[in-house]
């Protein structure tokens, strides 16, 4: 069996933010049993038509990195009862055609979506908006688990760098269960 390529997109551009922290820590808990990669797209233009096509070299950067994948792990934020304007623009581009023969990326795609914030309700209010989209444009959504980490500040070292003391079985949980849901869908 060929092995596990899994692009986690975390809906943050901040370099420490604490949703990159966590798909940092879900890397160290997948180990050696799938290929994590962090998708980097801080380059992503604003989605315009005027520029859709050739789409810009960022855009296919991304498209490539997307297609590539098995599965797709989402790290969001919550940012005022949703998810993050950046992660919108991406989802944006990934969800336009490529070409008149090709169809958007997305489809079909296998995800899990995690987030973790500093609020008392975590990300459960950006995550239902994020099934909801992603769900539109045919992605296979695991829904069980979904991991949602409030009260970031409680889970801290003293260098503000993630520890995740009470809230790691619970990402170990939901990483087992995303390796096996991608294990029954790869062909």
């Amino acid at each position: 069996m060929k092995k596990i390529k899994i692009l986690a997109i975390v809906g943050s551009l901040r370099k420490e933010s604490y949703n990159r922290q966590l798909a940092l820590a879900a890397k160290e808990v997948i180990g050696d049993r799938a290929d994590f990669e962090l998708l980097e797209y801080h380059d992503i233009p604003l989605m315009n038509q005027d520029i859709e096509y050739p789409a810009p070299e960022a855009v296919k950067r991304v498209r490539e990195a997307v297609k590539d994948a098995d599965g797709i792990w989402f790290f969001t934020p919550e940012y005022n009862h949703f998810f993050s304007g950046v992660l919108k623009n991406l989802i944006d581009w990934l969800s336009r055609s490529i070409s008149d023969k090709e169809p958007q990326v997305l489809a079909g795609k296998p995800a899990a979506i995690s987030g973790i914030s500093p609020a008392m309700a975590g990300t459960s209010l950006a995550q239902d908006h994020l099934v909801t989209l992603i769900s539109f444009l045919n992605m296979d959504v695991m829904n069980v688990p979904r991991l949602t980490i409030p009260n970031a500040m409680q889970q801290l070292d003293s260098d503000g760098k993630l520890t995740l003391k009470a809230s790691y079985p619970y990402l170990e949980k939901q990483a087992d269960a995303y390796i096996s849901f991608l294990q029954t869908r790869i062909k």
